[in-house]
């Protein structure tokens, strides 16, 4: 009990503190699940370009995976794992070339823009009543 009135100073700033830590915590992961949901069901290109980065791996040969698809000694599986790869190669290529960059980033910062408004201003619309409803009651 003693604590209480010894030091209320230090405990009325760590409650404060570590509330106010918390609040940061809450939104933070609130405006990241928001974001989440609008880039799967809004913004749906927004992710497009990080999905082409994942393209093919493309097997090392110092010639160039044409030449190799010529290589006597190969077996028709290797063959037929080249030719696989080019398909797959070209079929990347025609993807990428479908999306536009600039379209796919203004997606991404507006679903970033909008879960931030979302969530932060009916959060502040709250904060706010109570702030005027104290001030009000105190006049």
């Amino acid at each position: 009990m003693e604590d209480k009135k010894h030091y209320p100073l230090i405990r009325t700033i760590y409650l404060y503190l570590f509330a106010l830590v918390g609040l940061a915590l809450l939104t933070i992961g609130t405006v990241r699940f928001v974001d989440m949901g609008l880039k799967a069901f809004v913004f749906t290109q927004a992710e497009d370009m990080q999905r082409l980065y994942q393209g093919p791996s493309m097997p090392y040969y110092p010639l160039g995976v044409e030449k190799l698809q010529e290589e006597e000694g190969l077996s028709e599986e290797e063959k037929a794992t080249i030719k696989q790869w080019l398909a797959d190669y070209k079929d990347w290529k025609e993807r990428r070339s479908k999306i536009d960059p600039v379209t796919a980033g203004r997606h991404r910062d507006a679903s970033v823009s909008l879960a931030m408004i979302l969530v932060g201003l009916p959060l502040y619309l709250f904060h706010w009543r109570i702030i005027k409803r104290e001030t009000k009651g105190k006049e």
